[in-house]
């Protein structure tokens, strides 16, 4: 991965690459993104920059023995954290991430703007809690207590420590502030709020700006795909690489075929498909259900938008449009008003770990109740 790999972030770049011209490389840094951002992709092309050996044009050469080790994700001085689950044959405290790499590696080829529900997809996690677990913080202080192998830095690469158990985190504080000579931590975060305020502190931040519609269209353009299609899905994704192409793909699909079925059984009072939907909700995991919500208060943005004929700053796929037309035909802005707070609590909830199937046939019925109204 280089920096050329990525789409735009002009700016974002060239701070990375002033800081090492200058010598001004902090030796912790935290890059902020949100989901489907350039925040792993950025902290992957900087880690092959720091160890180039033939940096040029303000990006590395992609052709010395540390770039192509790199472009495998194999090179012997970047290490990798990342969270994992318990399996058959692995406990939770062993599940590392050590144990995981050939999984992780063809994970980033393959998926490089991808979340963690992607990542647990990937490996057949699919309804598993993931996290980073205490014996993390062991093995990143076994690591870097090596001298570099070959490259000029010793690099840890710690995908989304926010998931980090609070003894793994609290167990790196000390190596975090005062590391090794030589060594760069490179934490790459979705939601810095949910980071230890320690860790926050002993890190230089370094916010990724979500892509530009432009950016996302110069990524997805291609001969299949018309003009007019690139642009409403560049518009829809919202700055997320990762829901451009899944868009690209029909993967967003099922998930909003779910959502619309599920609120036709609302308004037509079937407690008996609510019923087998909340157990289906329930077998799809958690990622399924927040995405699930999600699309609920896009729609219902999308619906207000609508009735007050704002269509300049809608984001609704002109294919989509009927269907949000006969939603707010029954959904009105009253109605909207009481749902929205309703699908807000159920993903905090859902956060939480509240039981699915109760909390998912609640909502069906409570949302049954103001649609009938």
């Amino acid at each position: 991965m280089r920096f050329s790999d990525i789409p735009g972030l002009v700016s974002t770049k060239q701070k990375l690459v002033e800081a090492v011209a200058n010598n001004h490389v902090a030796h912790a840094q935290l890059f902020v993104g949100a989901e489907g951002s350039a925040n792993l992709a950025m902290a992957l092309a900087f880690s092959a920059y720091l160890n180039c050996e033939n940096r040029s044009g303000g990006d590395a050469c992609g052709e010395c023995s540390s770039c192509q080790k790199n472009a495998k994700f194999i090179h012997p001085d970047v290490n990798f954290i990342f969270p994992s689950a318990a399996t058959p044959k692995l406990k939770r405290e062993d599940a590392t991430s050590e144990k995981f790499l050939t999984e992780w590696r063809t994970f980033l080829s393959e998926s490089i703007y991808g979340n963690v529900t992607d990542w647990s997809n990937h490996f057949g996690w699919e309804n598993k809690l993931l996290m980073i677990p205490r014996q993390e913080s062991r093995n990143i202080i076994k690591a870097l207590s090596l001298k570099a192998f070959e490259g000029e830095f010793k690099i840890m690469i710690v995908w989304l420590p926010e998931m980090m158990n609070s003894n793994a985190a609290n167990g790196i504080l000390k190596i975090l502030e005062e590391p090794p000579e030589k060594t760069i931590f490179l934490m790459v975060s979705s939601d810095a709020n949910k980071l230890l305020t320690t860790i926050l502190s002993r890190t230089q931040q370094l916010q990724i700006p979500s892509f530009s519609d432009d950016e996302i269209k110069e990524t997805i353009a291609s001969d299949e795909l018309s003009d007019e299609r690139a642009a409403q899905i560049a518009y829809m994704s919202e700055g997320s690489m990762r829901t451009a192409l899944q868009m690209v793909t029909g993967q967003d699909n099922e998930t909003q075929e779910y959502f619309k079925n599920w609120f036709r059984q609302c308004f037509t009072y079937n407690f008996a498909e609510l019923t087998k939907m909340a157990d289906e909700f329930q077998k799809k995991g958690k990622e399924f259900q927040k995405e699930l919500l999600n699309v609920g208060s896009k729609v219902m943005r999308e619906t207000l938008i609508n009735t007050v004929n704002a269509s300049d700053i809608s984001r609704i796929p002109e294919q989509e449009l009927g269907f949000v037309q006969k939603f707010g035909s029954v959904f009105t802005a009253e109605k909207i008003m009481e749902v929205s707070p309703k699908l807000d609590e159920a993903q905090y909830h859902i956060e939480r770990n509240a039981n699915p199937k109760i909390l998912f046939l609640d909502l069906s019925l409570t949302i049954a109740q103001i649609a009938r109204a």
